[in-house]
């Protein structure tokens, strides 16, 4: 997943149960993977350029996520079995 131009892309990821996904922030300024529901289990420090998060997704479902420091910047990762 690429961070640039102050957007998530793609703004939707299909993957399966147990894939592990890494987001790469390609802009100048800092940005976090943050999950959009209080709980959720992205929990990203802020990147630097250059920088990556990974997460594993194991259960199936809907993860909307943000930047919390530019919150219009959002994207989900949809989990099948």
């Amino acid at each position: 997943m690429a961070i640039k131009n102050f957007a998530f892309s793609p703004t939707t990821l299909k993957v399966r149960a147990g894939t592990t996904v890494t987001w790469t922030n390609q802009d100048a300024d800092a940005h976090t993977v943050s999950s959009a529901a209080s709980g959720g289990p992205l929990h990203s420090p802020a990147l630097a350029t250059h920088a990556t998060y990974s997460h594993r997704f194991t259960e199936p479902g809907t993860y909307v996520y943000l930047c919390t420091i530019h919150p219009f910047m959002t994207a989900k990762v949809e989990v099948t079995r």
